[in-house]
């Protein structure tokens, strides 16, 4: 197969045009045009429409080839009409397209996330196959827990290419949060107007880029937590600085839609609803609170809620699996409530270091009652996994500090942070109880909780007399894009002596029979069931008792 990097580079940019082409037409149907002005939140307002149209438009019809390039033509057609109208200036645009090259780097990948093959490749190429069909969990435990990612996996399936952009999404949300905290800083410093939150954007752009080097080990857990790093700024800034509320509510719409959509366990995200109805509280009279909080971006907010919903139920009978209380047994696809049960210990169990691919604890149901299984936990995980990142946090927390530090002391006005706060610990508290892998959102909520009081405490010192301060911004930016680089030249150096990868002849990742096992099942399935269709009753009662016996349960109903 011919497909070397320089047809790999021209799709990425295509895609990443196209997807803000989107966010453009986005807000101009949605009388969001301030919101668009920034191309980072173009970019995420266009994953937040195709989220939608990707979900709604698989009901009906297969993300294939010639529909895959129609929308992306259009994305195109759409971001060319836009930028006729000077949305962005040449020298943005030309400073985005220099951030992406950077982050260009990060798609030269060979070995790809240990789940990649297992199903999130395996799902997004069923969505290029086939449109959606009732009750899939069976074939696969991924299948039981779906992603957006894979939604918008499944759109970039194009013709020359076709599913070697199934990263796209990851590198997009990764680039777009880049330029957010990028435009954030740069605005703080060119307005005097340095305060905790720009030092929390530095901290965060420091910290993606640097722990989150790797698309490849992104799956569909750390796109999520870098939107919470852009989520709590957004918030913050609401509530500190009271400037452009209805803004800075849609922005936060897109985001809390985002990251429920990557992974059903963010639902309990939608805690940080409770210091924005608390700042309105404190506004307005108490009754207008709900009139505050609900404009068209609550619609579609509910919107992107329901269409995650529906397909959690519509493949498990459950409204969000693992959890049983949500479950509907009575369903013809219905998992057992014993069957929902077992697999929600069993992700407890691998989360709190209870069995890994060559290992299982004994009485596993005993394991993780209360806190039984943190002494094991600490010893298996916390070392060195857990520790050694709280160690990076330190350190790069420490090098922010001493780069600003200075005999000044600043008094700070606007540092509201306890409601957020409060919020971050409750989520904390939860994800260690009942969840405690890093993956799980321990990156973000570790980070978070260790660079909020740190940003007010390096604010405190700093100097804003000094003429150097804005320069040692942009040099923390810039080490931070060199170790980006330096750490991904080193890992393609590494996949070209292991695995023999050429990233300039042969960019494309690793593919073996394993990524298609799912869909030739798949695909035997639904030949036999048309086949049966056509014949009579007891045919679809064998397919059925086949089936059942196969994978568990009836699965494709049409």
């Amino acid at each position: 197969m011919e497909f070397n990097i320089y047809k790999y580079f021209l799709f990425y940019f295509l895609i990443i045009f196209s997807v803000v082409g989107y966010g453009l037409f986005f807000s101009h149907i949605t009388n969001t045009k301030n919101i668009s002005k920034n191309f980072g939140y173009s970019g995420l307002l266009g994953l937040f429409f195709l989220t939608i149209y990707s979900y709604i438009s698989n009901l009906i019809l297969a993300h294939g080839l010639i529909h895959n390039s129609i929308i992306l033509l259009l994305g195109i057609i759409s971001y060319l009409y836009f930028i006729r109208k000077k949305v962005f200036r040449n020298k943005e645009i030309l400073f985005i397209i220099l951030i992406f090259i950077v982050l260009f780097l990060s798609v030269l990948i060979f070995k790809t996330h240990d789940d990649f093959p297992y199903y999130h490749f395996a799902y997004s190429y069923y969505l290029t196959q086939s449109s959606s069909y009732v009750g899939i969990g069976p074939f696969n435990h991924g299948f039981r827990t779906p992603s957006s990612i894979f939604y918008l996996n499944s759109l970039f399936y194009l013709p020359s290419i076709k599913y070697y952009m199934f990263h796209m999404p990851a590198l997009l949300v990764m680039g777009f949060a880049n330029i957010i905290f990028l435009n954030k800083i740069i605005k703080s410093i060119k307005n005097n107007n340095i305060n905790f939150l720009t030092i929390y954007s530095l901290l965060s752009i420091l910290f993606i880029d640097i722990f989150f080097y790797r698309i490849a080990e992104h799956g569909t857990d750390r796109s999520a937590q870098i939107l919470v790093f852009v989520l709590l700024i957004e918030i913050l800034l609401l509530i500190n600085f009271s400037i452009n509320d209805k803004n800075k509510l849609i922005k936060i719409y897109i985001l809390i839609g985002l990251i429920i959509s990557f992974k059903a366990f963010y639902f309990l995200y939608l805690l940080f609803f409770i210091p924005i109805v608390f700042y309105f509280f404190d506004k307005n009279n108490k009754f207008k609170i709900f009139s505050n909080l609900y404009n068209q971006f609550f619609v579609y907010l509910s919107l992107i809620t329901i269409c995650v919903i529906m397909t959690s139920l519509l493949n498990t009978g459950c409204l969000l699996y693992p959890v049983n209380t949500t479950c509907f047994e009575n369903l013809q696809w219905s998992f057992s409530l014993e069957q929902v049960s077992h697999m929600n210990n069993w992700y407890e169990q691998w989360s709190k270091a209870g069995a890994g691919p060559n290992f299982r604890v004994e009485n596993a149901s005993e394991y993780i009652k209360y806190f039984n299984w943190v002494p094991n936990w600490m010893d298996m995980y916390f070392f060195n996994k857990v520790s050694d990142f709280i160690l990076g946090l330190l350190c790069l927390t420490l090098v922010t500090f001493l780069s600003f530090y200075s005999n000044t002391r600043n008094k700070l006005r606007n540092c509201k942070i306890l409601s957020v706060y409060l919020v971050l610990i409750i989520l904390f508290l939860e994800w260690f109880y009942n969840h405690p892998s890093l993956r799980y959102g321990g990156y973000s909520l570790i980070a978070a909780l260790i660079f909020l009081p740190s940003s007010i405490m390096i604010a405190r010192n700093l100097n804003l007399m000094d003429k150097n301060l804005k320069n040692k911004f942009y040099i923390l930016i810039c080490i931070g894009f060199f170790i980006f680089i330096g750490r991904n030249i080193d890992r393609i150096k590494k996949e070209k002596t292991l695995y023999n990868y050429k990233p300039v002849e042969e960019t494309f990742y690793e593919l073996g029979d394993r990524h298609f096992l799912i869909q030739k099942e798949f695909d035997k399935t639904i030949k036999n069931f048309h086949l049966c269709k056509v014949k009579d009753p007891q045919c679809l009662k064998e397919l059925n008792e086949t089936i059942t016996f196969s994978y568990g349960k009836y699965i494709f109903i049409q």
